[in-house]
């Protein structure tokens, strides 16, 4: 028997026992004739005891020796410790040892195993299976155990059935780059890896399964951020006979439930938004309403006077930053060097300061007076103390500066607190958006989506007016969650694909097979999907998944640890038929 109790379990009350206990070395305390050492497992630590009056010679020796990440097993009697340590459940004991074994020995460690650690991202990506010993890692990915068990209860609960979908499928021409696998056995083809199981779990309602979820790997090969990984991980969800409001239901309550069981918060019932108002009033369609700063566009106000970069603008339209008007100059300065950025693209920013006395003070008072400024406070809800930032130009850029801008002053004034949860359901997307660079309209989810009711001869009219049955939840600023419900009949589908700029050909060779499903009594069904690296980071209070995630890749898509991607020799590469050398 390697151990009797983990490390963290053992209290004063087990004071005279004899105990196992085995893990690694935390650390070490030599006075010569005294060592005590800190054992650490996944639990917690116990505190060992060498006394040379008590303990074995033989054993003194080899705890003399112990260096870092020794894997160890000390049998010993519980006693009470002269000094106690209030940080720790085992600080009232330390473990007397009796017998002693090194079941390995450990190279000096790259990094500290502790809390706070000296090494960098990159050094311990590289040693992530050192990483993983330390606690916030540790807690991070048993953290993200839980919120999956709840995630299963729950639907379980709720008649939800989990069914495993192919990870081996069909490249598609729409969405994100596949990732593609060569088919050795077939000569110059190849696998795509799924961007989601869609189109399955579409067939799993055709089969009648009714109510299926899957907690599944999904790949994109696509850029990479700080919320993105090249592989990550889906709750995957689809309903048959619903309508958009029976999902909206269920998933809140799974939402509602996520948020009561893992973060002791109780949430009401979460406000809606239109698409069309996300924008109008905050600049993106996943806005973080744990804070206001909400956009008041100024073009009536703004645009009657001879300041041409206002009157040449599609949009002009500013935020009151709360207590903004203690900012310096300099301050200022910096926030309109800041904007200007590349990242954000505007090309310069004015302001307003708002006076405790009620007069305004701004950058283009040569242009507008104080009744002026009087009325861009009153659009944009600004007061006594605030600073009023505008911006203009092109009406969507503009809209995503400021909408940048908002999120940076939102963070910088502590108003986006981790352990404040603001849901939000964002719904009327538009069904189609149109890419310049094609020249032709794109789904703007995905080409299963279905019109909302009564707007499906409009695809012939006026088809960017067309809104979508979809549905986005958003999280304290983030999409944590997407769905839609589907087209479910054939002719339904074929128009879609019609207007998408598929030909019937290309349409049939891509998706014949849910084609063809859809004539065997496909049901009205509909879905959704929640990220679940972002979704447990959140919750965790942080927004970057590859914390929450056991073996992530770096934001160049590299597996720094094993070396991936890599090269495979030639016979491999001639076995599928691949040559680098075209």
């Amino acid at each position: 028997m390697y151990r009797t109790h983990t490390n963290d379990q053992l209290r004063a009350s087990d004071t005279g026992k004899e105990v196992t206990l085995s893990g690694w070395v935390q650390k070490t305390r030599n006075k010569g004739f005294m060592i005590w050492v800190d054992l650490r497992d996944r639990y917690g630590i116990t505190q060992l005891i060498f006394d040379e009056e008590r303990t074995d010679a033989d054993v003194m020796k080899m705890a003399a020796e112990l260096g870092r990440e020794f894997v160890v097993q000390a049998t010993g009697k519980v006693i009470e410790r002269e000094s106690k340590n209030p940080n720790i459940p085992t600080g009232d004991i330390e473990i007397l040892v009796q017998e002693f074994k090194i079941l390995n020995e450990s190279l000096t460690p790259p990094f500290t195993i502790e809390d706070d650690t000296d090494g960098g991202d990159d050094l311990r990506m590289k040693y992530r299976y050192l990483d993983i010993r330390r606690k916030p890692v540790r807690e991070n990915l048993i953290f993200r155990h839980k919120v999956t068990m709840a995630v299963r209860n729950y639907l379980s609960a709720q008649d939800f059935v989990e069914v495993e979908t192919p990870y081996l499928i069909k490249s598609t021409p729409e969405g994100a780059r596949d990732f593609v696998v060569p088919s050795r056995m077939n000569e110059g083809q190849f696998y795509a890896l799924p961007q989601s199981p869609q189109t399955f779990k579409q067939l799993l309602m055709v089969g009648g399964m009714d109510r299926y979820f899957q907690i599944v790997k999904c790949f994109r090969d696509e850029d990479l951020r700080a919320d993105r990984q090249p592989e990550f991980t889906q709750i995957d969800c689809e309903m048959a006979f619903v309508e958009q409001e029976d999902i909206l239901q269920t998933f809140e309550g799974l939402t509602r439930h996520l948020l009561k069981e893992i973060n002791g918060v109780e949430i009401g019932d979460f406000p809606r938004m239109t698409f069309d108002e996300a924008m109008k009033r905050y600049g993106n369609d996943k806005p973080d309403i744990r804070f206001g700063m909400e956009f008041g566009e100024l073009n009536e106000v703004s645009q009657h006077k001879e300041f041409n970069v206002f009157n040449q603008a599609e949009l002009v339209v500013g935020i009151a930053v709360p207590g903004g008007n203690e900012m310096s100059r300099k301050q200022i300065d910096g926030l309109i060097n800041w904007v200007k950025r590349p990242q954000i693209g505007a090309l310069g920013m004015v302001y307003v300061r708002c006076n405790e006395d009620g007069s305004f003070k701004s950058s283009v008072d040569k242009f507008y007076d104080q009744d002026d400024l009087k009325n861009w406070a009153d659009v944009t809800g600004a007061e006594a103390g605030d600073l009023i930032c505008v911006l203009s130009g092109d009406a969507n850029k503009v809209r995503a500066q400021l909408s940048a801008l908002r999120m940076e002053m939102g963070e910088r004034l502590g108003l986006r607190k981790a352990d404040e949860f603001a849901p939000l359901w964002v719904i009327d997307f538009p069904l189609l958006e149109w890419d310049e660079e094609t020249e032709r309209f794109h789904a703007m989810h995905h080409p299963f989506t279905s019109p909302k009711p009564g707007q499906l001869d409009m695809l012939d009219t006026d088809p960017a007016a067309v809104r979508a049955n979809a549905y986005d939840l958003v999280l304290n600023g983030n999409e944590i969650g997407g769905g839609s419900i589907r087209i479910h009949d054939k002719e339904v589908q074929s128009l879609m694909f019609d207007h998408l700029g598929f030909t019937p050909e290309e349409a049939k060779a891509q998706f014949g097979f849910l084609m063809d499903a859809f004539q065997y009594g496909a049901p009205p069904h509909g879905g959704i999907a929640f990220g679940l690296d972002r979704l447990v980071s959140i919750l965790g209070g942080q927004e970057t998944i590859r914390d929450f995630i056991a073996f992530p890749k770096n934001n160049s898509g590299r597996d720094v640890m094993i070396d991936a991607p890599a090269n495979i020799d030639d016979e491999q590469l001639k076995e599928l038929h691949i040559r680098l050398d075209l």
